[in-house]
């Protein structure tokens, strides 16, 4: 029989254990908090689609679809692919649930694991995790710095400061056929690989988008969309530019911003992080006008981001202090039992205390003093509560300050406000 410790997982899964998933949890949470805030609501899709979906949606010239994505034939002969994104299958079954029937925009948010065969590296993984959101049937640029203002409230709670927003527009099916042939007439001047030139006559953008050094230098000084913007999207990104100027969010004008999805157009951004070395982003998104008729709905246009929850953790480790996880997963209070006869009060104390909003834990099995004081101490709580056979008789909880070491005896049926006040 093969043991368990042998088994390791795949490369490249990224996984969070205590104390650092706590953090995972509060990246996640604020993401979500603010998406209800902006009257978003919660879906939650198919992990894998068909892989047609992500070939028409996303784009056979994206790196994602030719060379990442996970994709299988099942059982019943089915094309199968797991989710590299989540935008392409939001809007399908917003579709196929015929929410856009209803009131639009149709405003929905999820999140989960995404999966993409890509090199492991600090901040890239084959299975990560994404926060994405979705605002679906409308044009208005106003929606478009909505999205954005729910982002970066998101970041702002996490006490993010040195992130910065990229901001372009990649223009609409009028204007972008002209840029299109600027761009092609000078990338096939230059000296780049076959499968490079493959891709310029494909989607020439995408060759904006190629982070190798070597590429980068020869696109230097390619052509920029917001030369070519047609009236009516220059009005569209001036006014989204002008609304984010109105709501105090700083950025970047980024006219080389493409990301790596062929669904985009007009409104693009990304947020970045200048400590995160070559994977920098750490959410993004932008417009999706036409990606519905290309998976065979209706007009519908569409804006959304995703926030990449793998880095924004490494972003919240970078910027804080040390121990930040264990800070974010320690209890606040530590309930230690003195005797068998009081585990029942210990636990009736910390389950109020958990119902009062604080995070509460307690010394289980037949541990003494000295070990369940260990414990309170692992913990990392700030106070300990002790209820032995004295307590008990005097209807008392006696608070131990974990720092100072300071004890008090507070009556039991006041202790979960003393704790409270004191915590909260």
């Amino acid at each position: 029989m093969v043991s368990q410790a042998s088994f390791q997982a795949p490369k490249g899964v990224s996984e969070y254990l205590p104390p650092r998933g706590a953090l995972f949890e509060e990246a996640r949470a604020a993401f979500t908090e603010s998406a209800r805030r902006a009257c978003y609501g919660p879906v939650e899709t198919a992990v894998f689609e068909d892989t047609s979906l992500f070939v028409r949606g996303v784009g056979e010239s994206s790196d994602v679809v030719s060379k990442e994505m996970y994709s299988f034939t099942d059982r019943g002969g089915r094309e199968i692919t797991l989710r590299p994104e989540f935008t392409a299958g939001v809007l399908r079954a917003v579709l196929e649930h015929n929410l856009h029937r209803g009131a639009l925009p149709v405003k929905v948010f999820t999140s989960g694991p995404a999966f993409r065969y890509e090199r492991p590296q600090a901040g890239r993984h084959r299975q990560f995790y994404q926060f994405d959101l979705e605002a679906i049937g409308t044009e208005d640029p106003t929606v478009d710095a909505e999205t954005i203002a729910v982002a970066w409230d998101a970041y702002q709670a996490l006490g993010l400061r040195q992130h910065t927003l990229l901001l372009n527009s990649l223009g609409d099916k009028n204007c972008r056929p002209v840029y299109r042939e600027a761009l092609q007439k000078f990338l096939r001047r230059l000296d780049l690989d076959e499968e490079t030139r493959a891709r310029i006559e494909i989607n020439p953008l995408r060759v904006l988008d190629d982070k190798r050094p070597e590429v980068r230098a020869q696109t230097r000084d390619a052509p920029v969309l917001a030369d070519y913007l047609c009236a009516e999207c220059k009005v569209h990104h001036d006014t989204v530019r002008s609304l984010l100027h109105n709501l105090g969010i700083p950025f970047t004008d980024a006219p080389r911003l493409v990301r790596g999805l062929d669904y985009y157009m007009r409104t693009t951004y990304e947020f970045d992080h200048p400590q995160l070395g070559a994977q920098s982003g750490i959410g993004g998104g932008g417009r999706y006008d036409g990606l519905s008729e290309d998976i065979g709905g209706p007009p519908l246009p569409g804006i959304g981001f995703a926030a990449g929850l793998d880095r924004i953790v490494l972003a919240i480790e970078a910027e804080r202090p040390a121990g930040a996880a264990e800070q974010a997963a320690a209890c606040q209070v530590f309930g230690v039992p003195l005797g068998e006869e009081a585990h029942a009060d210990v636990l009736t104390l910390i389950t109020s205390l958990r119902r009062a909003g604080l995070r509460a834990d307690m010394a289980f099995g037949a541990r003494g003093l000295k070990g369940a004081m260990k414990a309170a101490d692992r913990s990392g709580a700030a106070y300990a509560a002790l209820i032995g056979a004295e307590e008990r008789s005097n209807g008392t909880v006696r608070m131990k300050d974990l720092q100072s070491g300071d004890q008090q005896d507070v009556p039991a049926g006041s202790a979960v406000e003393w704790l409270s006040d004191r915590l909260q």
